[in-house]
């Protein structure tokens, strides 16, 4: 595995208020899937190949987060605690080795908000996804399209469920951006971007959703592209979401699951 410079932003800020039974004590990225935030399980993806430098946009309970991180040794080892004098000894060290930013963008603010704030880490190329998925999305190869079309901008496409809607393509451009078309027909944007920092102008400020301006003018520009993934994908938006989750996981059924144990 060859370690990256580029940054991978995660945007974990949301209310996740169609998870409420889940998101009333956590945010829903540190909703666990086998014992592990959906966050970890999103950024060991990332790690195997390679990009292990993440920007975490923070909002809603982001003190939770901070946390995990903070502690993230101390969550992840096997403990001895000498109670008279505080010693702690860990019999087991985390095998990541991570760089990880923890930037709190605001509470109220939305998903392009978000990365807007993040401006002074986005002075080159870097990936974006949201804190609240998984999928076996081949990170090098998206990568290397982004680098060879020229474009500012590429999102993963991929098959919805049905309450999802469709992008407008003709080749590997997107034409159009709808961000509440009909459910259940073709392609939907599954996340998992690549951007240039030219795309942070496309972006005016707190209240502004990345999935509608931006996206959509980057697209009527010519600078949206998109890159097809017919494999795996899941998000995590309802209490069902989470127990398929567990469920594949318990199974040993995980296709999201790259990386070696």
């Amino acid at each position: 595995m060859q370690l990256t410079s580029m940054k991978v932003v995660i945007l974990a800020g949301g209310f996740g208020t169609r998870l409420s039974e889940e998101t009333e004590i956590k945010p829903k990225p540190m909703v666990e899937i086998g014992g592990r935030p959906i966050l970890w399980h999103i950024m060991k993806g990332y790690a195997r190949h390679g990009f292990n430098e993440f920007v975490i946009a923070l909002g809603y309970k982001g003190e939770s987060i901070k946390e995990y991180f903070l502690n993230y040794p101390d969550h992840n080892s096997d403990l001895t605690v000498q109670t008279a004098t505080g010693h702690v000894s860990r019999r087991k060290t985390p095998p990541e080795d991570w760089i990880v930013h923890l930037q709190d963008t605001g509470l109220e603010t939305i998903t392009g908000g978000r990365v807007k704030r993040l401006a002074p880490f986005l002075t080159e190329t870097f990936m974006l996804t949201y804190g609240d998925g998984v999928a076996d999305v081949d990170l090098p190869k998206l990568l290397a399209f982004h680098r060879a079309h020229g474009k500012l901008a590429t999102l993963t496409a991929v098959r919805p469920p049905a309450r999802f809607g469709a992008l407008e393509l003709d080749g590997d451009r997107v034409t159009r951006f709808h961000e509440k078309p009909q459910a259940g027909e073709g392609w939907i944007n599954g996340g998992f971007f690549v951007m240039e920092p030219g795309v942070l102008e496309y972006i005016d400020g707190d209240a502004i959703h990345l999935e509608r301006e931006p996206l959509e003018r980057l697209a009527q520009d010519g600078q949206l592209m998109v890159h097809r993934h017919a494999g795996f994908w899941q998000p995590m938006d309802t209490l069902r979401d989470v127990r398929q989750l567990n469920a594949m996981w318990s199974a040993g059924k995980a296709p999201w699951k790259t990386w070696e144990s």
